[in-house]
This record gives C-alpha cells, structure tokens and sequence, in this order.
C-alpha cells in the first residue's frame, strides 16, 4: 500500500486540479478519499496513473456531474462544427455524457445550424467565418448570453489558444484550415486533425512545430485513424510498409472512357460513406486517396517505399501496417466516423460509445484489390508528391480544390480535374523547402492558373 500512497503523493503534486471521484480500485480509493477528501490531482491530459504492486492500473476518472471536467484536457474546441465531420464529433460529446466540454464553435456560414448547436452544448465562444453572414447581435466580439460571438476565422488563432481548450478539432474543409492547425500546433494541443490539407499543404513545417511544442496531433480520417492505432502494434522501426485503403469510390471498375460522360449528380453518389461534395468529388477522382498518402507520408514520417493502396470495397478494413517480421496488422470496422472521432479525443483510453459494431453472426467478404492507375491517374500524382515533397503538396491541393469547384459548377468535365491539377502541378517552380508565407504564395499562383486553364 505505502506504493500506492507514493504515487499518489506525487500525483497531487502535478498537473491541473479537478473535482473528481475516482473510478479506481477501492482500496486505493479509499486511500484518496483518506488523504485529501474528494480532490485530488489529475495529469494535463485528465488521466491517473497509479503503479502499485508491480502493476500499472490506468482507469478513465468518472466526472462529478456538477463540476466535471475542470482541467484543460476536457475542453474542446470544434473547428467546422456544421460540417459531416463536426456533427458527427458533437454526438461523440453528447453520447460520452460529460466527459468532454465543448469550449467553442466554429463554421463557415451555417449560421441556424450553428446556432441551434451553441443552444445545445453553451460553448464559450461561436464563430463565423463568413462576414456576409449577420451575427446573432450586431458587431465583433459580441456577447450574447454566455457565449461570445466573433466574425471571421482569423480570430481562431486568439480562441484557441486559451487555457480552457485543451483539445482543438479542425474538421474545416481545404487549405483553409491550414493557420488554425498551425495555431494548434503552435500552442502545444491535442490536434484531432480531420483537415487532410494542412499536411498535404505544409506536413512537413507542421510535424516539426509539433515536435518543438509537445503538440499531439491524433489524425481523424478513417485510414490514417486505422494506420496510427496499428502502429501501436510495433516500433516505427519495424515498420515496412502502410497500406492504405480505399473504397475505389462510384466508378470502381470503370474505364476513363467510360468516365467521359460522368456528371456532378453520378459523382457525389459515393457508394459507402456520406461526406461532403469536395470530399466526395475527391473519392470520385480518387484525389482524396492522392492527399491521404501525402498526409500519411508526413503523419507518420514514412518514405515513398513505405507507401502503398490497395481497393477494399466493403470499407470495413481501414487501413494496415506490415511489419517487418510479416505480421500484417489490420484495424476493422464498420463504417462510421464516429469511431476515429471518438479514438482521438480519448486516446490512449477505449471507452464504448455510439459508433457500430460488427456484426460476426453475417458472414462477410473481405476484398483487396490492386488500383487502377491508367484510370485513376490521381494516386500516381500522389506517390510522386509525396516523395518530392516542397511546394508539390500546396500546388497540387490548390489546383484539385479550384478544379472541383469548376466541375460542381458544370464548367470542368470530370476527367479534366486530375488533368489541370497535373498540368498546373508540373509547370510551377519548384523549392524543397518553402516557409509558411512562400507556401501561401505559392497556394494563391496555383488557384489562379487553375481557374484560367483550359483543356
């Protein structure tokens, strides 16, 4: 016992204090209570970790319902919160019944949905990105009720930053995302990072900067979810290749003749998952795969080499990580983004929460397939970025987000979007190694040719 009453001796002395009763064997908890009442010391990231008898005993604190999550690591702030992602993350907080408070809010210009969702988890402050869209009270910085509302996603790199958030979910859509990640990052958070672009985009300044401040940056894409709980299998050594996979998405099989004649309608009909437009066009074109790889290849410091895709139409295996030794390692399960949501805001822990379970009474089939690359000409750009690294990442995510646009809006065909983006991506200049301000640059020069290009 006298090592149980050390390491709690040392547990009061660090960390930021909560009022909790602790879910933790009795007699330890009878020590605590013994010793310092209902309040004890809990760990940055909410977490007691009691060494006692030679075993390592980690339990998930039980929040007092009036006072729950005092400490920092519980405060989450929702970046895209009226998007697929944000909403689907908000019923992960909602079904985990107060283990997580939400500190703010941020959509693009959802303004009712984003109102109805401050209603509902009373954030400490809302934002909208777009200034054309009335604030609920006249002006910036506003105060209405207990929430404060500001207009424009420039103040993120302020709200973010503040002692109360400890966690930051950035699920906004495109490169935009990209200085709130970094501010993220820049502050020392928990990332859950759902924002493929800010890697693709500037993975490698991004995954330094989180490096120097201890930032932990958990991705919340389905595949690199799958690739960053089986890498938990082995050494960063021992791995030999991430293979990511891919549903192969409406036009799995087809011909690019066959593709000709593909409209926005066809493409946003995604055979497993429901996203976005922009994602779903991604999937279509299979550029969504391009940017995985690229992300992947910064995420988890990986090598071309390292880098692979393979086409599982069931989407139930998400990704998998061979190792040395030829242990395949594989994470399964239905499809439901809920679950990677759920993982990276209660990494390390596995508590049950509201995604899907398998069903083992079904018999199922389970398909891995090699990809097309003459018809899918996207992944090939994506190996090649991902190995040249530079300024390819921001160019390319530039040209796609532009090109997307022009064929949602019927000015693009569809086979023309991997075409601009590989003709845009090939004739700009080059650098190896590009600031955050060159990049930017370098994202403004490629939007603009994309939208002058012509077939």
């Amino acid at each position: 016992m006298m090592c149980g009453k050390t390491c709690l001796d040392s547990m009061a002395g660090s960390g930021r204090g909560a009022r909790v009763t602790c879910w933790i064997l009795p007699e330890i908890r009878a020590l605590a209570i013994e010793q310092w009442g209902q309040r004890i010391r809990v760990s940055h990231e909410g977490w007691l970790r009691l060494h006692c008898w030679g075993v390592s005993w980690s339990k998930f604190l039980v929040w007092n319902q009036e006072e729950h999550c005092l400490n920092s690591a519980c405060g989450v702030a929702l970046l895209g919160s009226t998007g697929s992602i944000g909403t689907n993350c908000l019923d992960v907080i909602r079904q985990l019944g107060g283990r997580l408070r939400v500190t703010g809010l941020a959509a693009w210009q959802s303004r009712e949905r984003l109102l109805a969702q401050v209603s509902e988890f009373q954030p400490g402050w809302a934002v909208l990105g777009n200034r054309q869209v009335v604030l609920p009270e006249a002006g910036l910085g506003v105060q209405s009720g207990s929430v404060s509302w500001y207009a424009g996603f420039e103040v993120l790199d302020e709200l973010i930053r503040r002692p109360e958030t400890g966690t930051v979910v950035c699920a906004m859509v495109g490169a935009a995302g990209l200085p709130a990640a970094w501010a993220a990052v820049d502050s020392g958070k928990r990332v859950a990072l759902a924002n493929k672009e800010s890697l693709v985009v500037a993975g490698s300044l991004l995954m330094q900067r989180a490096g120097e401040t201890g930032a932990l940056v958990i991705p919340v894409d389905s595949e690199h979810s799958a690739i960053f709980q089986c890498l938990q299998s082995g050494r960063r050594s021992e791995v030999r290749r991430v293979v990511l996979t891919a549903s192969g998405g409406p036009f799995r099989g087809w011909s690019r003749e066959q593709m000709r004649a593909v409209t926005p309608e066809m493409a946003l009909r995604h055979p497993t998952w429901s996203m976005g437009p922009k994602i779903t066009i991604d999937s279509a074109t299979m550029m969504n795969k391009a940017l995985e790889i690229i992300e992947a290849r910064w995420l988890f410091g990986l090598t071309r080499e390292q880098l692979a895709v393979c086409v599982h139409p069931q989407s139930l295996v998400h990704s998998l990580v061979e190792y040395e030794d030829g242990s395949v390692i594989a994470q399964i399960s239905p499809p439901d983004m809920r679950l990677p949501i759920q993982y990276a805001l209660t990494y390390p822990d596995r508590i049950s929460g509201p995604t899907k379970r398998t069903d083992w009474s079904t018999a199922q089939t389970l398909q891995l397939l090699p990809p097309d690359f003459e018809a899918f000409p996207a992944l090939r750009l994506g190996f090649e970025v991902a190995e040249k690294g530079g300024t390819c990442g921001a160019v390319l995510n530039a040209a796609n987000e532009v090109a997307v646009e022009r064929f949602l809006q019927g000015k693009l065909d569809f086979l023309s979007i991997t075409q601009l983006v590989e003709d845009i991506l090939f004739s700009h200049n080059y650098d190896p190694g590009p600031t955050l301000p060159q990049l930017a640059a370098v994202d403004s020069w490629a939007r603009e040719e994309a939208r002058r290009w012509k077939s």
